[in-house]
């Protein structure tokens, strides 16, 4: 069987970023303003709910780069110990589209001057390949005689998070079920596409520099199976508790510039911009991300300070 991809030249590149292997999980840069993206125990960790979206358009001006659109809200019920949340994505890389719908649970228990809270999350994802859009050599090859291949995923995961007023960490398993026989819990289906466990640990706290300047390090390190291990260092600064600016290093993978400015104390406004660090950075001219946030409920016009994590 032959068959030509139009950036099949890149093969290695994309494999040692993971996408080949496993695309189920959406690459986003600003994460750490947007715990539910990785954690479903983040849901309800405010006093208030918060609804999140984010435009992530991945490696500009390369072909059939991925384009990731993502929303979620969360928030607490009355008595503050349980938080639910709903996250919506939608991934597109070359000729695959795939949709995630998912919600989540936590149950918050308070501990001195912090909380610990347990969380899970259930849904599914949706897979479609339009084969039609390939360039191949054998146009008679049985591969593509069907002009398109889905497939529907139902998956669940968990996560544990524990916070307090400067300090986060949490650790989480978005989706505990391989759709992968050479995993363990691995499920086989027919034609199925690849979804393979990601683990996340993530860090982060705040410490006061000065009375109008705060220093937000963070840290999140990620495994999947049949991949190489990568992490991410960050560093963001808070100025007059207005604009959060800072960068990350992700490990041989990019450099990330990201600005926040808290418009009001409902409404914020988020960009970053990846700058590639792999033979990527040849063909492309990096990653531009928008993140727009609102917050809302009976607290928000009370804090004295912005939301830190």
């Amino acid at each position: 069987m032959k068959k030509i991809y139009l950036l099949i030249f890149l093969l290695p590149a994309l494999m040692h970023s993971g996408l080949v292997n496993a695309q189920q999980e959406s690459l986003l840069s600003q994460y750490m303003f947007n715990g539910l993206v990785l954690n479903p125990a983040y849901a309800g960790s405010k006093d208030y709910a918060s609804i999140t979206a984010m435009f992530r358009k991945q490696w500009t001006g390369f072909p059939g780069s991925p384009v990731t659109q993502s929303a979620s809200i969360h928030g607490p019920l009355k008595s503050k110990k349980v938080g639910l949340g709903l996250l919506i994505s939608n991934d597109h890389v070359g000729v695959t589209a795939q949709t995630d719908v998912y919600g989540s649970y936590a149950f918050h228990i308070p501990m001195p001057n912090a909380k610990l809270a347990l969380g899970i999350q259930g849904g599914f994802s949706y897979v479609k390949s339009k084969l039609s859009d390939l360039t191949v050599w054998d146009s008679n090859d049985q591969v593509f005689e069907l002009n398109t291949q889905t497939n529907l995923l139902p998956n669940f995961g968990a996560g544990i998070y524990y916070y307090r007023e400067k300090f986060y960490a949490g650790i989480s398993v978005p989706h505990l079920l391989n759709y992968d026989p050479e995993r363990t819990l691995g499920i086989e289906v027919k034609d199925a596409f690849r979804q393979t466990r990601h683990y996340y640990l993530t860090a982060g706290g705040v410490v006061n520099l000065s009375r109008d300047i705060k220093f937000k390090p963070s840290a999140l390190l990620k495994y999947v199976q049949g991949a190489p291990f990568q992490y991410d260092l960050n560093a963001n600064f808070l100025l007059n508790d207005i604009l959060w600016v800072g960068a990350t290093y992700r490990s041989n993978d990019a450099i990330v510039a990201m600005i926040e400015y808290q418009i009001n104390k409902k409404l914020r406004l988020g960009y970053s911009y990846d700058i590639t660090l792999t033979r990527l950075s040849n063909y492309e001219s990096g990653t531009h991300e928008i993140m727009l946030g609102y917050d809302f409920g009976y607290n928000i016009l009370k804090m004295k300070n912005p939301r830190y994590f």
